[in-house]
């Protein structure tokens, strides 16, 4: 079995190494991590080269919960709190490198950072978008939507994707934060853009799947999802993959702009919160059922589902043939990609609905006892 795994593991590397640059695209780099979900197409897959057997390397007190998810670029973790602010700490030790205050009181909630061109984006509670110089945490300029700000940031073409409960997706001047245009929804903008071919493509809480021109915000086409949708979209294979508050997991044809499938757990049907990882034909997340679910991309049907003790809202990284998740049961799970089977867990002092970001073969996860983690060889 073991033998079979791990040919598994080495074929999975010898198809991206061989892959066209569309494919690639679907993996971060080994070294770095730098926005929610990895890459432009939100498939959570890691390139790194992961240690077999993982321990706690070290972890740092933030001073409240850490609901964002941590960013990685340059040998620094990038990670937003509850207390209002970014920090930027060494990916090898846990030093804090420096510390940026967004300045609201309500802190920084879901909304993880991206980092480009030298520089970190993120959105706090209070309805502003920041952004900070990577080197020194040293304000570039702020932007203040009419809204809290639950979505993470995306740096496409020198424009800065974000959306916003005031009920708008804005792109903004990576440069100065001008507003470069905004698109109107119906409803709260929660989900993190993915971007495709020149096009941004966002779920929405008004039950809309939107495909949005990049270069000037005009709406290209919409899909009806037919529920509230909370959770960001993965695109693989010329189609999206998100869940649905209506229970439902969904993969949306791009090509044809029509649902091609809907996946239901027959028993146990919660809403799904967690955005999906995607690689290799199948997709994985979490759901409000307690459990971790892992579908055929092709067909919708279940391949697995493997069962925490509560709500899974931490979206899942993919790397070394392995899936990496936290649940709001308090623990960090390392799990087979084939087969769900529980490889490894790790015990937090609370709720982990943060995501896991994996770079230079180590994983980095906030938690809601106020402390990041990193984990490794």
């Amino acid at each position: 079995m073991k033998f079979r795994q791990t040919a598994k593991v080495i074929l999975l590397f010898l198809t991206v190494a061989l892959a066209p640059p569309a494919a690639r695209a679907q993996w971060a780099d080994p070294d770095n991590w730098t926005q929610f979900r990895a890459t432009h197409l939100n498939t959570g897959v890691s390139k790194a080269d992961v240690p077999r057997n993982l321990r706690l390397l070290w972890s740092f007190d933030a001073g409240e919960a850490v609901e964002s998810s941590p960013a990685i670029w340059g040998g620094t973790v990038y990670v937003g709190s509850q207390k209002g602010e970014l920090l930027a700490l060494d990916l090898a030790s846990g030093q804090v490198r420096w510390r940026y205050s967004t300045g609201a009181a309500e802190g920084i909630g879901e909304s993880s950072p991206a980092v480009a061109h030298g520089t970190v984006f993120i959105g706090d509670l209070g309805g502003t978008v920041h952004a900070v110089s990577a080197r020194d945490g040293r304000r570039m300029w702020t932007f203040k939507t009419g809204g809290e700000v639950k979505a993470s940031p995306v740096v496409a073409d020198d424009k800065v994707l974000i959306g916003s409960y005031d009920g708008h997706l804005y792109a903004l001047s990576a440069r100065n934060g001008q507003p470069v245009w905004k698109l109107k929804t119906n409803a709260a903008v929660h989900a993190t853009a993915a971007v495709s071919n020149g096009m941004a493509f966002i779920t929405g809480c008004d039950e809309v799947f939107r495909a949005v021109r990049l270069s000037d915000g005009q709406q290209v086409y919409q899909v009806a999802s037919g529920a509230y949708t909370g959770a960001s979209p993965a695109l693989m294979d010329n189609s999206a993959f998100y869940g649905t508050f209506d229970n439902y997991v969904l993969g949306v044809s791009l090509q044809t702009r029509t649902v091609r499938w809907r996946y239901r757990h027959p028993q146990r049907q919660f809403p799904f919160y967690s955005s999906a990882g995607a690689v290799e034909g199948r997709v994985v997340l979490g759901g409000r059922d307690k459990m971790v679910h892992c579908i055929d991309s092709r067909t919708g049907r279940a391949r697995w589902t493997f069962a925490t003790r509560a709500r899974v809202e931490s979206s899942p990284a993919l790397a070394s043939g392995r899936v990496f998740v936290g649940s709001n049961d308090g623990r960090f799970y390392v799990l087979d990609f084939y087969t769900g089977e529980k490889l490894w867990e790790y015990e937090t002092g609370g709720a982990v609905s943060s995501s896991p970001a994996i770079a230079s073969g180590r994983v980095v996860v906030g938690s809601h006892d106020g402390r990041v983690y990193c984990f490794g060889g």
